[in-house]
């Protein structure tokens, strides 16, 4: 998959990701369709993890080549 169309996919599953969530938090869908969306939601947010992943690696392997830096783990507990 090329970078321009996981990049479209990657926006694409979001947005559908959000609907979905949006869905389960109106408590208006019957059991069965609330799991059905639930396991789609996970299916969606793995794939987006994927893109993700892929994407920090392609930057760390940038700043690498370009700086000869090697890039900190981000760690949300411990920003400013």
């Amino acid at each position: 998959m090329s970078r321009k169309t996981s990049v479209r996919y990657f926006e694409e599953n979001l947005g559908e990701l959000d609907t979905l969530v949006t869905q389960l938090e109106s408590n208006q869908l019957s059991l069965e369709e609330a799991l059905k969306a639930f396991e789609k939601g996970v299916k969606l947010s793995q794939e987006c993890q994927s893109v993700l992943t892929q994407a920090e690696q392609k930057v760390q392997i940038l700043m690498e080549k370009q700086h000869g830096e090697q890039l900190e783990p981000f760690d949300p507990e411990h920003t400013s």
